[in-house]
């Protein structure tokens, strides 16, 4: 990233480790690209830093050649001579060596890759951990990584580190509000509309938002990162799917193909790809939802307010969900220079392609749409996408956005995203979804329309919608461009 962006709530975690005057072992975990080193850079501006990293997976590394770049890092951020070491006990004794009671900040930087390779890497850590670097008041050992699976399972969940981890950051995208302004920071000076197909397909990671070209309109931007021939991103995918789940990668691909075109519970999935019965389909689903690709979303019962126990999983990464449905099917025709519907927004569907992936993208950004709606989140008994099965008794239906507060109340939000103004019939749609949605008795129901195209005057003054959130009133705030 050419400049640092939000992350206050992480940066002031952060530095009350800093007051504790002790030292603290950190978890950084999070996508590829969503800015967990460059968080650990802020914070240790004007502080010491070492900042160690694992070399990515390749034919050829070795346990060794780590332990090599491990020293060659650390010697040369010290202005020492090259070191070897034979074990990573002796890698860390000497780190320690170099360690005063002071305050200093150390990053292991894509520790997956760094340890992944020898069963001794972690025992050895934990060793020293315990009987040095513990003990050394002002340190702060912050360990990070991309592949969300195995820090889980080897650290935050690993017997070896219980009691031992003093904070775990669980880095998310940027929301909705720092990805406009950090977009017109930069000085993109495009609508809100254009800022929002942006956001779609990024879906707020800082590393894809700084490839944007301020200079160039929406529709440019987007060919050029996901059509153009040699374009930034075209490895990006594949790129993705190697670092976290290597010879895996098939069936985490599939399984979020099946999720591409909506929300399917864990049976749905299983006959849809025939797969045989057993766990290992849940273990892949938890890891893509421990790497923050999918998410998974209880059905509720409005009269009981209870979770039931069956899941629906949503791929909910904005920019694998685009990459998956509108570029890699037409990979071989794009690295050829062949594929020109893409260019300057003629990609086939554009329209319904922005809806879904705004949808997406809203969903998650729930404390905005709480926000739009001038909602207190403590009121808020559950909120999701909620489809009601058909009975003998009762209709289906499917709400984009089901808001169930504590005041027996339930608000119907539906999302809408035309540049062009919406006519009456969206009343007709609204209305027929409200009659078929059963709720207890005594409930209440409220009707709420969010858009960005405007509305047409029958909409704005019709007394069945409790709210209407136009996205460019809370997005085209001057001041919001100004904060960080």
């Amino acid at each position: 990233m050419s400049y640092f962006f939000g992350r206050k709530e992480e940066l002031n975690r952060l530095s009350r480790l800093r007051r504790l005057k002790k030292a603290s072992l950190v978890i950084i975990k999070g996508r590829r690209r969503v800015g967990k080193s460059t968080l650990v850079e802020e914070f240790a501006k004007s502080k010491k830093l070492i900042s160690l990293s694992g070399l990515p997976p390749s034919p050829g590394i070795s346990e060794q050649k780590q332990r090599d770049e491990f020293g060659d890092q650390l010697c040369v951020q010290l202005g020492l001579p090259r070191v070897t070491f034979l074990t990573w006990s002796d890698a860390f004794r000497f780190l320690g060596s170099k360690i005063q009671n002071e305050e200093v900040i150390v990053l292991f930087d894509e520790i997956s890759w760094m340890g992944g390779l020898d069963p001794s890497f972690l025992g050895s850590l934990k060793t020293w951990w315990d009987q040095e670097g513990s003990k050394k008041q002002g340190l702060i050992l912050i360990l990070c990584g991309s592949i969300s699976t195995w820090i889980e399972k080897n650290i935050i969940k690993s017997t070896g580190f219980v009691g031992r981890i003093t904070l775990v950051i669980h880095l998310k995208p940027l929301s909705i509000q720092e990805s406009v302004a950090f977009l017109r920071k930069k000085g993109f000076m495009g609508s809100t509309y254009e800022i929002l197909k942006i956001l779609s397909i990024t879906g707020g990671i800082p590393w894809y938002l700084d490839l944007i070209d301020p200079k160039e309109s929406a529709d440019q931007n987007i060919y050029a990162l996901c059509f153009e021939p040699a374009n930034q991103l075209i490895n990006e995918f594949q790129t993705i799917f190697h670092d976290l789940f290597e010879k895996k990668g098939e069936i985490y691909r599939k399984i979020l193909l099946v999720l591409v075109d909506g929300m399917k519970t864990r049976q749905e999935i299983r006959d849809l790809l025939m797969l045989d019965e057993g766990g290992a389909l849940s273990n892949y689903l938890n890891n893509l939802v421990a790497a923050g690709f999918i998410s998974e979303h209880y059905k509720w019962s409005l009269k009981t307010e209870s979770i039931g126990k069956q899941k629906l999983y949503r791929l909910s990464d904005c920019f694998l969900r685009f990459q998956l449905k509108y570029v890699e099917p037409y990979r071989d025709l794009i690295e050829q220079g062949s594929y020109k519907k893409a260019a300057t927004g003629k990609l086939p569907g554009w329209d319904s392609i922005i809806g879904f992936q705004l949808e997406s993208l809203l969903l998650t950004n729930r404390l905005f749409l709480f926000n739009a709606l001038g909602l207190d989140p403590s009121v808020v008994v559950c909120d999701n996408p909620y489809f009601q099965t058909p009975t003998t008794r009762r209709r289906g239906c499917q709400i984009d956005y089901l808001i169930q507060t504590k005041m027996n109340s339930v608000i119907i939000c539906e999302f809408k995203f035309s540049k062009n103004e919406l006519n009456s019939s969206v009343l007709g749609e609204l209305k027929e979804k409200s009659n078929r949605l059963s709720i207890p008795k005594g409930f209440g129901k409220a009707l709420a329309l969010f858009h960005i195209g405007g509305v047409s005057a029958k909409i704005e003054e019709s007394p069945l919608l409790y709210r209407i959130v136009d996205l460019r009133d809370l997005l085209e705030d001057p001041a919001l461009s100004q904060s960080q």
